[in-house]
Parts: structure tokens; C-alpha cells; sequence
């Protein structure tokens, strides 16, 4: 940083001084944690020495809390991959099932931007497929924020719903299935290669939420990259050349995905995967009635407070699919 051509570079600067303030905030919080330690064992020893109760409790107390404080600074050493400082896209399908997975897929979305709003994260809709009664067919969604990757790429695969069905006169318990698919959003100085002929590109028109919102002209814009069979498509922006625009930046985010999952072995053709949206595949469920648990099915952690959870609270999920799914 004290290079006299530093700041030229616009990106490779931004980038540097994102890591810097990740680093010394690790390092803020580690000799703030060391120093509240040595005063609980300077106050502990003068408590044990007037036989002081209450205060002792009190210390107790104090060293639970510091103990959650640095359990959260430990969870930020394990976003250390390449793409984890990065923004990410969020792309939420329905499952089979028509209404009753539609409005799944539309609490999810409700879940994830909750989430962010909690974490002072921006966030914006990409585009939309509204379902016939309620809910979503499909929607994607980016989120801009510090290693917001990191914190979400292991939210990736099928969620599950069991509840009382709100579109069921019966009243009658149904299970929903809705695919969450996380990718990056690609830094400009990461240089992806795409050939004109590999793609397929189709205009058509906006949904609009009517009146003097429609949009009447041709200004949404889906790209197919022919080799890999990857779709992306946007519709929130009144040109079609932004909404181009916002496809192909999508486009090189989802083939850098892909490259990242190859290199770390952990490609699962996702492609393939997204066609099964039921059961057996899913990663998380949440269950309304008869009882009422949220469970992840590859840490086996749980929260019996799932409206919580729909309530964007996730940090804890996210935490022990860091910890235990590296």
C-alpha cells in the first residue's frame, strides 16, 4: 500500500484494502479477548480472596459472553478461500408442486434478504418469475457485502417445508421442495473467457407489476451458454443492453463457480442435481407441524425456533457448515 502506483489500480486496491481491515479486525479481536481474559483473572483472584460470590458469578458470566466473541472472530479464519470476500447471487427454483412450493421458494427469498438486512448488507432483485396463484416460480438475487460468499456457499441445494397447508381448505399437512443455488459475484480483475458462439441469446418481455410499471417492450434478456447448459437471465433493468450487461457479469460468475468447485474437487453436477428437487436430496429442513424444528441434515445441527430462522437469524446454520463442512 505504500507503492506510489498503489491506487492506480482501482480494483486491485479495493481489493488489498478489504483483506487489510479483514485482518486487522481479526487481530483487534484477538488482543481485545486476551486482555478481558487477564482482567476476569485478575478480578476471579481477588473475588476468591474475599470469598465474593456474587462477583464470581458475575465473571462466569463475563467469560460466556467472550467466549461467543471469539468464537465469531474464529468463524471469520475459515473464510480464507479464494471467492469468499466476494458479493454472491442467490438463485431460489420451486420444487415440483405448484403453489405450495412457489410460496416455499417466495419464504426462502424472504429468509435470505432478511438475513441480509440484518447484516447491513445490500441486496437487489435480478429478476422474477411470479407463480400462478402465489409465491415464485424462480428468482435471483444479489447480495453485496463483506465475504458475503464465504458467510452463504454452503447454503447451495434443496430445502425442505413440512406445514399446515395455508392453500389447502382441508387443512391438510403437505411437504415443499425449493433449490437454493449460491455462486460469487466475479471481481473484474478475474478474467473469464467466452466465445460469441457458445451462446444463445433471447429477448422477451418484463413481467411488471402493472399499471404504468409495465415494461412493453423487449428489455429482458436470457443468455444459455451452450457447453455447459448454465442459464441466466435478467429483467430488472428498463434497457436490454444493462440487462446484457448484468447477464453476462451473472454468466462469469456461474462459470467461475464452476472452475472454483473443479479445482477444489468438490464438483457435484450441480446441473444435473437441480432437476431433483425432492426428497432424499435436501440439505435443511423445516418442519412447521406436527412439531416445530429446523435440521440440517449434513451437520445434524438443529433450532426449535424455525420462525426464527425464516426470520433471516440463520448465522448459526452458517457457522457450523463452516466449522464442519470445509
Amino acid at each position: 500500500m505504500l507503492e506510489t502506483n498503489f491506487w492506480q489500480d482501482k480494483n486491485n486496491s479495493q481489493k488489498i484494502v478489504k483483506e487489510k481491515k479483514f485482518m486487522e479486525d481479526l487481530i483487534n479481536s484477538l488482543n481485545s479477548s486476551v486482555e478481558k481474559l487477564n482482567d476476569f483473572e485478575d478480578l476471579n483472584e481477588l473475588a476468591l480472596a474475599e470469598n465474593n460470590s456474587d462477583v464470581q458469578s458475575e465473571i462466569i458470566q463475563n467469560v460466556k459472553q467472550l467466549r461467543s466473541e471469539i468464537k465469531k472472530s474464529e468463524i471469520k479464519c475459515f473464510l480464507s478461500s479464494e471467492a469468499d470476500p466476494l458479493d454472491c447471487y442467490i438463485e431460489i427454483h420451486a420444487g415440483a408442486g405448484g403453489t405450495e412450493s412457489q410460496d416455499w421458494a417466495d419464504m426462502l427469498r424472504r429468509m435470505y434478504l432478511k438475513w441480509s438486512d440484518k447484516k447491513n448488507f445490500k441486496s437487489n432483485l435480478i429478476s422474477e418469475h411470479r407463480g400462478d396463484e402465489a409465491g415464485i416460480k424462480s428468482a435471483t438475487i444479489k447480495i453485496q457485502g463483506d465475504y458475503v460468499f464465504g458467510w452463504l456457499k454452503k447454503e447451495s441445494g434443496i430445502h425442505r417445508l413440512v406445514r399446515i397447508s395455508p392453500f389447502d381448505s382441508g387443512a391438510r399437512r403437505h411437504t415443499s421442495f425449493a433449490s437454493i443455488w449460491i455462486y460469487p459475484v466475479v471481481d473484474e480483475n478475474i478474467n473469464i473467457e467466452i466465445s460469441e458462439k457458445d451462446l444463445r441469446i433471447d429477448t422477451y418481455r418484463s413481467s411488471g407489476a402493472g399499471g404504468q410499471h409495465v415494461n412493453t417492450t423487449d428489455s429482458a434478456v436470457r443468455i444459455t451458454h451452450l457447453p455447459s447448459k448454465i442459464v441466466v437471465q435478467c429483467q430488472n433493468e428498463r434497457s436490454q443492453h444493462k440487462n446484457k450487461e448484468t447477464c453476462m457479469n451473472m454468466l462469469k460468475a456461474r462459470l467461475y463457480d464452476y472452475e472454483i468447485k473443479k479445482r477444489e474437487e468438490q464438483n457435484q453436477n450441480t446441473e444435473n442435481s437441480k432437476s431433483e428437487i425432492g426428497w432424499g436430496h435436501q440439505i435443511r429442513s423445516y418442519v412447521l407441524q406436527p412439531y416445530r424444528l429446523v435440521k440440517d441434515n449434513r451437520t445434524n445441527f438443529e433450532s426449535t425456533n424455525p420462525d426464527k430462522i425464516l426470520d433471516g437469524d440463520l448465522d448459526e446454520f452458517l457457522e457450523q457448515s463452516l466449522y464442519k463442512i470445509k
